[in-house]
């Protein structure tokens, strides 16, 4: 494991000098590590060859899994043009790291070989999991959440790619199990000449909710978009077409519209937090048969009550004759598109963890910063310790 170099006025690792505003010393060299996805059919991977390279430009050394990028279209022959080292196991990853770059929160296979000190860069969705959130406090590495950097402006630009692609894969999926083989109500979104289109409610006017309402509006669908926020409602009725309506988000529209829309997309966001309850239990009675619910939110718990998650390899259940679709990782299925992506935006905070430690990138960028979830046993973003009325510790 890396140990850093301190400087002897601030202390905080690497080139900046808080104190006098002066480099210090030279960039330090860490050791990177890509482990391949171990969660249910997720085929993503944490890093491409391009984000290896420049790392390995940046005169770190990065050890990538053996296999790791196939799902994605890397082979180990990609990567090791690009300079990586190929290991052979998982562990041996883990082990032989300063940082792991990874896509999913690690699942209880992992928990053992995250190590003391070890930066984990992924998405964690802490709020749903006290079982991981424990493991990562037990494990007193250095969690930072991918979902909870956040820009000056509040985008969550780690987050966004991804709920690009959710968003746009929710219609894609809802329409499917809206077919009658698969217990939907029968309903072809966009219609046929003679025949009313599809109705789509979307809950939250978000990056999922956008997507999803772009998507479903191209097919010819009728949309109804749902938010709180007043500033999200205008700007939705600005870019999108007539058929797409908006209106205030609250429990009395919500239970007129789901008697009469056939696919309701999940799309609400709370950073960091559980997703809140909009759909409940007792609603879904009023659902017609066949309705289809996909919800987006799943990852933060979900914005229906009956929500749990469900993979890839089994993606759907019914209760009350409602179609659930909950897979916790969507963008899995399109991994190319979503590694791509992925990379794209994280690999610039990559670089920094890698160029100047872990303290003084956080201090220096405070986007990445807010990423900070869990720090050496402590967890240090307060919606994570509300969920499980734990007491947060000031980073």
């Amino acid at each position: 494991m890396l140990t850093p170099t301190f400087c002897r006025f601030c202390f905080l690792d690497s080139v900046f000098c808080i104190t006098f505003g002066a480099l210090t010393t030279k960039h330090i060299k860490m050791i990177v590590g890509v482990p391949k996805e171990i969660k249910n059919n997720e085929s993503r991977v944490g890093m491409t060859p391009a984000g290896v390279f420049e790392l390995v430009k940046n005169n770190h050394t990065v050890y990538v899994q053996s296999g790791a990028g196939e799902g994605s279209g890397f082979f180990n022959h990609d990567y090791q043009r690009a300079g990586a080292t190929i290991l052979d196991t998982i562990g041996q990853v883990y082990a032989m790291s300063d940082m792991i770059v990874k896509v999913k929160e690690p699942i209880a296979e992992e928990y053992g070989l995250i190590q003391k000190g070890q930066i984990v860069f992924t998405y964690f969705h802490f709020a749903s999991s006290e079982a991981l959130t424990k493991a990562m406090i037990e494990s007193k590495s250095i969690c930072i959440a991918y979902e909870t950097v956040e820009d000056e402006d509040g985008t969550l630009p780690l987050l966004t790619p991804m709920s690009e692609v959710a968003g746009r894969m929710a219609i894609q999926q809802g329409a499917k199990y809206l077919e009658k083989p698969v217990k939907g109500r029968g309903v072809l979104l966009g219609g046929v000449p003679g025949v009313a289109p599809g109705r789509v409610l979307v809950l939250g006017a978000g990056v999922v909710g956008i997507q999803a309402a772009k998507m479903a509006a191209g097919l010819g669908a009728h949309v109804t978009i749902l938010d709180v926020n007043m500033k999200r409602l205008r700007h939705v009725n600005d870019i999108m077409p007539p058929h797409v309506v908006t209106e205030f988000s609250n429990e009395f529209n919500i239970r007129k519209h789901i008697k009469t829309h056939d696919l309701i997309i999940g799309g609400v966001l709370l950073k960091g937090a559980k997703a809140p309850n909009l759909i409940t239990r007792d609603m879904l009675k009023d659902m017609r048969p066949g309705t289809v619910i996909v919800d987006v939110a799943v990852d933060q718990g979900g914005c229906v009550e009956t929500t749990r998650p469900t993979t890839h390899e089994s993606p759907t259940y019914i209760v009350d004759d409602v179609v659930h679709y909950c897979v916790a990782n969507m963008p899995g299925a399109v991994p190319y598109t979503s590694t791509v992506a992925l990379t794209n935006v994280t690999l610039p905070y990559v670089l920094k963890l890698a160029n100047t430690g872990w303290r003084t990138a956080c201090k220096l960028d405070k986007s990445l910063g807010k990423g900070l979830n869990i720090v050496e046993g402590d967890i240090v973003y307060k919606e994570i310790a509300k969920a499980f009325q734990f007491e947060p510790v000031l980073a």
